[in-house]
């Protein structure tokens, strides 16, 4: 199964925000260490302007982070026809357009899940199921995944 993250993830996963947070986040990814993690362009992108607002990080260190995270995960590029399934999510569904442009990618890239706090969990666009790495209750297709992948419940 294929999996997109957005860039909450990995910044948690960067130590962005607090320890529970990141610990969560680092302990997903470990888990899901074997599965085809995708990397959307335009979180890449708001992952290095995240690591140097929030994270004060230096441009040489937030770019290396960066670079680290699209060479271990497949970097899926956002296309024409992307942009403009975007727009056409954005307008009918009220998502901001950035969002609207990661999960466009995300659907395009054929990932079953795009991890993401920031959009609403449950929500599927062209096959792509949003599911909330943080939320208490985990959305069912998310835990099965962890089941599977960690070989016990979570």
């Amino acid at each position: 199964m294929r999996i997109a993250l957005d860039t909450n993830v990995l910044a948690y996963a960067a130590g962005i925000d607090d320890a529970r947070r990141r610990d969560r986040a680092l302990g997903m990814l470990e888990t899901l260490s074997g599965a085809a993690l995708v990397l959307p362009q335009q979180v890449a992108g708001e992952l290095y302007n995240v690591l140097r607002r929030k994270g004060a990080h230096p441009a040489p260190v937030a770019a290396q982070v960066v670079r680290s995270w699209a060479t271990a995960l497949e970097l899926a590029p956002s296309t024409t026809t992307d942009f403009g399934d975007a727009l056409m999510l954005a307008e009918t569904s009220g998502l901001q357009i950035w969002d609207a442009m990661i999960l466009a990618t995300a659907a395009s890239a054929g990932c079953a899940l795009l991890l993401s706090e920031d959009l609403q969990d449950g929500f599927v666009y062209r096959g792509t199921t949003v599911a909330n790495p943080f939320a208490e209750t985990l959305h069912p297709l998310l835990a099965s995944v962890l089941e599977t992948s960690s070989g016990s419940p979570r």
